[in-house]
């Protein structure tokens, strides 16, 4: 039996989420559990998931995001592939945009036949971080 896209991303049970412009047929070709989901961006979340077509929103928004994130949290970045949409973003922009504002990237996955999604994370302390698209910004 193949595993959900949720439990591919880590989802679990009763994690606090909060998502950013979620279409309804991608949260469905997820499968998300039952979860502690937030309509507003107030104190700290397990899991927060934000969908963008642009570059410049995804830029603008991160860092928002980011400063609710959980230590030990996940934040999922959601793109449309192949430049559906009118996207101009593509995996290795999502990186350095995501480098730029102090995360990092570890796996990425298909959501469905549109949208594409990436998990990142604060950096562990202590590791070091190479990557040829993006630079932490205290590197």
């Amino acid at each position: 039996m193949s595993r959900s896209v949720a439990e591919k991303m880590g989802i679990k049970e009763s994690m606090r989420a909060y998502f950013v412009n979620a279409p309804a047929l991608a949260l469905k070709a997820i499968g998300l559990p039952e979860l502690a989901v937030s309509e507003d961006l107030d104190g700290d979340f397990d899991h927060i998931h934000f969908f963008s077509i642009t570059q410049a929103e995804m830029d603008e928004t991160l860092p928002k995001l980011k400063a609710h994130l959980r230590a030990s949290g996940m934040l999922w970045m959601s793109w449309p592939k192949g430049g559906k949409l009118g996207s101009d973003l593509v995996l290795p922009k999502v990186i350095e945009i995501a480098y730029r504002h102090g995360l990092v990237e570890s796996t990425c996955l298909r959501i469905d036949d549109t949208w594409a999604g990436l998990k990142l994370t604060h950096p562990k302390k202590g590791k070091v971080y190479r990557n040829s698209y993006g630079t932490l910004p205290d590197a």
